[in-house]
């Protein structure tokens, strides 16, 4: 039983510690202006464009309304526009604008370089452990 709380203990304590660290980059970084949901779509269709707003939904992961929503904030914005998807006329999907892009470099690097500096406090195998357990991470998000 003790292991088992135990490791309840450490989950909450990985949960609290990504929430305060993604908080602390989302006050000094350059997406302040967006909702995550909106920066997290942003970088979505920056690697993936043109995409259907229902993978976005998909991936982000979020509520088909919620992308809808998002996704025209990021349009209203002028980071990103809508136009017919190649692949079925009646359908559309997403691509960014040329501000938009800009926006996802920018704040891309801003978010490396305020990384960067919160690691740079850590021990050589601290930074390590953190930033092979980013991959494991990207991974479990993958397939949510």
């Amino acid at each position: 039983m003790g292991e088992v709380v135990a490791m309840e203990e450490e989950t909450l304590r990985l949960l609290v510690g990504m929430h305060r660290v993604v908080r602390h980059l989302r006050r000094t970084g350059e997406t302040r202006a967006l909702h995550p949901t909106q920066f997290i779509a942003l970088r979505l269709i920056g690697d993936e464009q043109p995409i259907r707003i229902g993978e976005i939904a998909a991936r982000v992961p979020c509520s088909q309304p919620t992308a809808t929503t998002t996704v025209a904030g990021l349009e209203a914005a002028g980071l990103a526009r809508r136009q017919p998807d190649v692949l079925d006329g009646r359908a559309t999907a997403v691509v960014l604008t040329p501000r938009g892009d800009d926006m996802v470099k920018a704040a891309g690097q801003h978010a490396v370089d305020d990384l960067t500096k919160l690691l740079d406090r850590l021990s050589d195998d601290e930074r390590a452990l953190v930033l092979s357990a980013g991959a494991v991470l990207s991974r479990m998000a993958d397939e949510l």
